[in-house]
Order: structure tokens, then C-alpha cells, then sequence
């Protein structure tokens, strides 16, 4: 069985537009509110648009509702994000893989949310990636293989609860079935050795954040 890969474009700032060349040919789009917007500036073709509507443009709810895009609408007054919402809807879709779309500025606790939110266990099951700016983030459960440059940047952080049994190989300062707990600062600013690197976890969630060469001068 081929694997579905599901692209889901986040509402607030909107994503770099070299973003859009990660996008695999034939991935389904789901689009958060907002980023319906970014989707058009994109030249994304959309296959669903999922929120309450209140950031979107008219104009751009109105041409994808004439494109035949399936817009589905949530009160305001919800208890879930526009980006959660679209995460759903790519789970039950049956996407195996999701690779979500966003920017780095805007409102600090809605990006601290999005990024907790991609390690959630709800989403065990299915293998997440993000571009988010400049970096690009992965979601590492299990054995993970991350591409990347000889001399990157990345760190590696726990996600809801302590992440153990964590060992590397391809980065400059190894761990050896180590444990990494949220909040700790052990995993911060590694460097990539080679052309990639290999992340495993025995148990738990590690978030590998590559800030990206343009965000370190920022």
C-alpha cells in the first residue's frame, strides 16, 4: 500500500514560498482558516479548508466554495485550534504522512501550541514534518531517518513526558541510549556530521528542530 501524504497549511503568518516546493506531486492540501490564503499565494490547489473563518478573506472562501472546495465550518466558540481541527480531518482522511505548512512570527503562544500539538499522541500513528519559517521540524517516535548537511544545526526536544533510550548517530555530539526530559536542554544546538542523521527513541516523543541557516543569522 502506498503511503497518503496529506499537506496542511496553518492559518496566522503565512509560510515562506519556497515552502511550497516540499510538497510532494498529488498530496492532498487541507487548509486551516487563514490558510486559505497562503494556499492561493502558494498556487496550492486546496481539496478541504476546515475553521471558523474568521481570518480567511471573503474573497478567498468564496473562490474555493466556486472551485468546489469542501469548506467545513466550526463555531468560534470551539475548544480546538483551526490547525488541530485540519490535523483531524488529515487523520481520518487516512494520510499516513503529514507535512504541515506554517510561519515563525505572529502570536508566540499559538506557534508554542502548533509545535506542542504536532507531538500529540493522537497522532502516534501517522509520521509528521513542518515547515515552520526557516526550520524544518520532525516528529520522531521510534527510529527516524532526518536528511540534512554536514554542519547544520539541530536540537532535539522532548515532547509531553520524558523521552528515553535516545541515541544518534551522524551528529557531532552523540547519545548513547540516553534520557531526555521536557524542559532540558541536553539535546539543544547538536550539529550534523553527515548527510543526515539517525534519531531513535525507545520510548516517547522527541520534536528535531533544524532552524535553518538563514534563521541562525536572524
Amino acid at each position: 500500500m502506498s503511503e497518503k501524504i496529506v499537506v496542511v497549511i496553518a492559518g496566522g503568518e503565512a509560510p515562506r514560498p519556497e515552502a511550497a516546493l516540499a510538497v510532494p506531486p498529488g498530496a492532498d492540501v487541507i487548509v486551516a482558516d487563514g490558510g486559505l490564503d497562503h494556499a492561493r499565494a502558494l498556487g496550492l490547489d486546496v481539496a478541504v479548508a476546515v475553521g471558523d473563518f474568521d481570518s480567511a478573506s471573503e474573497e478567498a472562501v468564496a473562490a474555493a466554495q466556486a472551485a468546489g472546495v469542501r469548506v467545513v465550518r466550526h463555531p468560534a466558540a470551539k475548544d480546538a485550534t483551526d490547525l488541530e481541527l485540519a490535523l483531524d480531518l488529515a487523520v481520518s482522511s487516512g494520510a499516513s504522512r503529514i507535512l504541515v505548512l506554517a510561519g515563525d512570527r505572529g502570536r508566540l503562544d499559538h506557534l508554542l501550541a502548533g509545535l506542542l500539538l504536532l507531538g500529540s499522541g493522537k497522532y502516534a500513528g501517522v509520521e509528521i514534518d513542518a515547515r515552520v519559517g526557516f526550520a524544518r521540524v520532525h516528529v520522531v517516535r521510534g527510529r527516524r531517518v532526518l536528511p540534512g548537511a554536514p554542519g547544520e544545526l539541530v536540537s532535539l526536544l522532548a515532547l509531553h513526558g520524558e523521552a528515553t533510550g535516545v541515541t544518534t548517530a551522524g551528529l557531532a555530539y552523540e547519545l548513547r541510549g540516553e534520557n531526555l526530559g521536557p524542559g532540558s536542554s541536553r539535546g539543544v544546538s547538536n550539529v550534523l556530521t553527515a548527510a543526515g542523521a539517525i534519531v531513535s527513541v525507545a520510548r516517547g516523543t522527541l520534536l528535531a528542530v533544524f532552524p535553518g541557516a538563514e534563521a541562525e543569522l536572524t
